[in-house]
């Protein structure tokens, strides 16, 4: 469910953030941003570990459709 809230944003960062994006809604742009941000974090978290888990048991991975 999603939660309304008040931002100040940096007007330079939300203009730049526009350009590169097209997205013109702020909504969108702060969502998005926020997706970006766990992924990275998510991916160094992942990286840190350096394999330091052998005994985890691995997931299986989905597999693309063939077409």
């Amino acid at each position: 469910m999603p939660m309304r809230t008040t931002l100040a944003l940096d007007d330079d960062l939300l203009r730049l953030a526009q350009e590169f994006t097209g997205l013109t809604e702020k909504a969108s742009l702060v969502r998005e941003a926020l997706k970006a941000l766990i992924e990275r974090e998510s991916a160094r978290r992942l990286a840190s570990l350096r394999g330091s888990m052998p005994d985890l048991k691995v997931s299986p991975r989905r597999q693309a459709r063939a077409r």
